[in-house]
């Protein structure tokens, strides 16, 4: 059994030397699977380059992140789609909403993400959700498409204990990254109550570095540190967090 990191921008690195070290560090510490999702157009070349130099490792997915929808949006769509029919791809992501920033897109961020997810239910695919301040509209529309072919991770979940529920009660996982270090996050009063069959880890590099790395770049390797914060939550060996974690997200990406 080994480490999977479910979401990772590894590929933001446009150095190849650098993308070799990153890779490196993950098999020195067991992390050999990681999971990439895309962000926008842009992206797309920088995925499949590094999931094509590392095939064994590197698994790319195919979406429109919300932060990235404008008024374009359905052009945008076109083109993305038409990479997922063409290509090999394992999840729909990153989508969903973020009305952190600017909610001037906010029709346009919610027909995004339900024009993506139903292509998760049409592909057969895990859907990778982005919530920031939106999760209660990302369960409503969840809930009205009602479909229990559609199923996926919450990424970097930050929503309440009814809200993690309710994620699970509607087929997704619980993504848990480096925050889940921060001692000022709640859900370290609340996640031990979620049976570790629902959780999947995450670090969202390059971004939300555990502590000690807390406000540094973050790195793939770096969820050893998750992992170890989540044992101690949920007082389980670390091998247990690993072997749990670890299945949940093969089941998810049928790898």
């Amino acid at each position: 059994m080994a480490f999977i990191d479910t979401h990772t921008h590894i590929y933001l690195s446009k150095i190849e030397e650098e993308r070799a070290i990153l890779l490196q560090r993950c098999l020195e510490h067991n992390i050999t699977k990681l999971f990439l999702p895309n962000i926008d157009i842009e992206s797309i070349e920088d995925v499949k380059s590094l999931s094509e130099t590392y095939p064994n490792n590197c698994f790319p997915m195919m979406g429109l992140h919300p932060c990235s929808v404008k008024a374009d949006y359905k052009n945008i769509l076109e083109i993305i789609y038409n990479e997922l029919q063409n290509g090999h791809y394992y999840g729909i992501g990153e989508v969903g909403l973020d009305f952190y920033w600017d909610k001037t897109f906010f029709n346009e961020q919610c027909e995004s993400f339900n024009i993506q997810a139903q292509w998760g239910i049409e592909k057969h695919l895990p859907v990778i959700i982005h919530a920031r301040k939106s999760m209660q509209e990302i369960l409503g529309i969840i809930k009205n498409i009602n479909s229990n072919q559609l199923f996926g991770i919450m990424h970097c979940f930050s929503g309440t204990y009814q809200q993690a529920l309710e994620s699970i009660t509607l087929g997704f996982k619980i993504g848990i990254g480096g925050t889940i270090t921060y001692k000022k996050n709640d859900m370290r009063n609340w996640i031990h109550k979620i049976p570790l069959e629902h959780i999947v880890l995450e670090t969202d590099s390059p971004y939300l570095a555990p502590v000690p790395f807390r406000g540094k770049t973050n790195e793939s390797s770096y969820i050893i540190y998750v992992a170890q914060e989540l044992a101690k939550i949920y007082n389980v060996d670390l091998q247990i967090i690993e072997t749990k974690t670890t299945e949940n997200a093969l089941k998810v990406f049928g790898v």
